[in-house]
């Protein structure tokens, strides 16, 4: 093996472990606190957090599926987190200043990751508008910039600095 292709083969290693931990940790942390935050706002339990995910697919039928839809929504929930780390992977492998300024741009892209999220795809899914009260706004927004783009972007950042160096 050369010593070409030996590098390739690490940094194709460490980008695999950039999308892994960042969408593991991301989906962990939003997930628990979107658990959390239900709990105070409403008292429901995490199955009914996980079940309102597959309602997307499922509809209202979610609520009466038990665990099999809470695994459903468990299991769209983790997807959309490794789309959301993909993308800033991606994004920082054009854009070397994503991995350099790892603090300020996770935490912007938290932020848009929130309004994309809620604005649009949340939207266009439920038909109704997320975007309402200015509180729930704020909340989400900084659940978003701490509990899913900076520890994406951290991830990208802890598992890029190798490579960094090549840009």
């Amino acid at each position: 093996m050369s010593a070409e292709s030996s590098t390739l083969s690490l940094h194709q290693s460490s980008d695999y472990r950039a999308i892994l931990w960042g969408g593991l940790s991301a989906g962990i942390l939003d997930i628990l606190a979107a658990i959390i935050n239900t709990a105070i706002r409403t008292g429901r339990s995490p199955m009914w957090v996980l079940q309102s995910i597959a309602s997307a697919i499922l509809g209202a039928n979610s609520y009466k599926a038990g665990f099999a839809s809470a695994a459903l929504g468990g299991a769209i929930h983790f997807f959309n987190a490794f789309v959301i780390c993909t993308i800033f992977f991606l994004a920082s492998r054009q854009l070397s200043f994503l991995i350099r300024s790892w603090i300020i741009s996770g935490l912007l892209y938290g932020v848009g990751a929130y309004f994309v999220m809620y604005g649009i795809v949340l939207r266009l899914t439920f038909h109704r508008n997320f975007l309402t009260p200015l509180s729930s706004i704020m909340l989400g927004v900084a659940i978003h910039m701490f509990c899913v783009g900076l520890p994406i972007s951290f991830a990208v950042h802890r598992f890029s600095k190798s490579s960094s160096q090549d840009w």
